[in-house]
């Protein structure tokens, strides 16, 4: 099986050992995104800004790698604070359409660089 390393400029560039996305076959393997401007590489603010620049950079993955949010068949997501789970649905709800892609919401310690929401993401294209 042949992988493909998809990259965006319009998301965050990799800080470590690992690539944007990965294409095996017709499925995305799509790194966690953190809320990093990707202009700036800077974290932006506040835990709402920070959710919709994490789906933002998702989105900005899934369109260099030929698919869209509506492609996206699994999401996980990891808060470092559960309370902020109503938060996240009302902005995912900005985002996708149904049927809904399948979910985990996890609370976790910490996240890189002192994010409050990082996501990863699986597409299948068509």
């Amino acid at each position: 099986m042949t992988k493909t390393v998809i990259n965006s400029d319009k998301a965050p560039a990799a800080i470590g050992t690992y690539s944007q996305a990965i294409k095996a076959g017709n499925t995305v393997y799509m790194s966690g995104q953190i809320p990093l401007d990707p202009k700036t590489m800077e974290l932006v603010e506040g835990f709402e800004a920070q959710t919709v620049q994490v789906f933002e950079n998702l989105k900005a993955v899934a369109e260099a790698a030929g698919g869209s949010f509506k492609d996206i068949v699994k999401l996980n997501i990891f808060l470092t604070d559960l309370s902020h789970f109503a938060k996240v649905n009302e902005v995912m709800g900005r985002y996708f359409e149904q049927p809904y892609p399948a979910r985990a919401a996890i609370g976790v310690a910490a996240l890189p660089r002192g994010s409050q929401v990082e996501m990863d993401a699986i597409l299948v294209l068509e």
